[in-house]
């Protein structure tokens, strides 16, 4: 059998040394996937609706990178001045990815942005900036502080979900590198994870045979087994539509 193919989303950026626009995506994503047994395909932002359609079809699953913040706009929020690297155009090719990968059955992984996509997807809500926004909120941007493997807190994962068959324990001990969250749960989907001030960490899509987001950063722990295990869940299902 092949190798899953596995999109990933991309972000728009500019080089400041050769001074041009590029579209790419941070190498841990593929460098995790490929660990995992697939390969990797970056899904570009500029994509026509018709050619998104397409090259849906042709990928065995996708993942929601992280990146900045999606617009308030979208799904109602408050303006606020630590908001950054808002891309109309990355929320807008995410928002109809996710609803047309979840159509579709095909297994998609969401982190940290991707987990957020996937709850204004479904008409949920973000805290725009934690801090300020939720009552005894721990720190949970250690963003530029901290290493990116640096195991900020523990969550809780919640029994009889795919989080849990994957992780194989009830506590993980994971990164944390956003200011924005969960506020209010989409319908539909499930919180399959949380931080000890009980801010949602994990999303499952219910009825969908693998659709799982996380707030942490599985791509930076290449070291513990229960993080690449996420991934090499990912290729399995993958696979599994292959045969299907």
């Amino acid at each position: 059998m092949r190798k899953p193919l596995i999109g990933v989303t991309t972000r728009g950026s500019f080089s400041e040394r050769y001074q041009i626009p590029v579209i790419a995506s941070p190498r841990p994503y593929c460098d995790a996937l490929v660990r995992a047994g697939s390969i990797p395909v970056l899904i570009p932002l500029n994509l026509p609706q018709d050619s998104a359609n397409e090259l849906l079809s042709q990928l065995d699953g996708v993942v929601f990178t992280g990146g900045g913040d999606i617009e308030t706009v979208r799904f109602g929020g408050e303006d606020h001045a630590q908001i950054y690297d808002v891309d109309a155009e990355r929320d807008e090719m995410e928002l109809q990815l996710v609803r047309m990968a979840a159509d579709s059955e095909k297994p998609f992984l969401g982190i940290c942005r991707g987990l957020q996509i996937l709850n204004v997807a479904y008409g949920g809500s973000l805290y725009t900036h934690i801090p300020d926004q939720m009552k005894d909120a721990m720190q949970h941007s250690f963003f530029l502080v901290q290493p990116w493997d640096y195991l900020a807190h523990p969550v809780q994962v919640l029994e009889g979900t795919l989080l849990s068959e994957i992780a194989g324990e009830p506590i993980l001990q994971v990164n944390s590198l956003h200011h924005q969250g969960v506020k209010d749960l989409a319908a539909g989907l499930k919180a399959v994870a949380h931080a000890p001030d009980g801010l949602v960490e994990g999303l499952e899509l219910t009825g969908h045979p693998f659709a799982l987001a996380v707030q942490w950063h599985p791509e930076c722990l290449p070291n513990d087994p229960t993080m690449r295990g996420i991934f090499e869940a990912l290729v399995t299902a993958s696979r599994e539509k292959i045969a299907a």
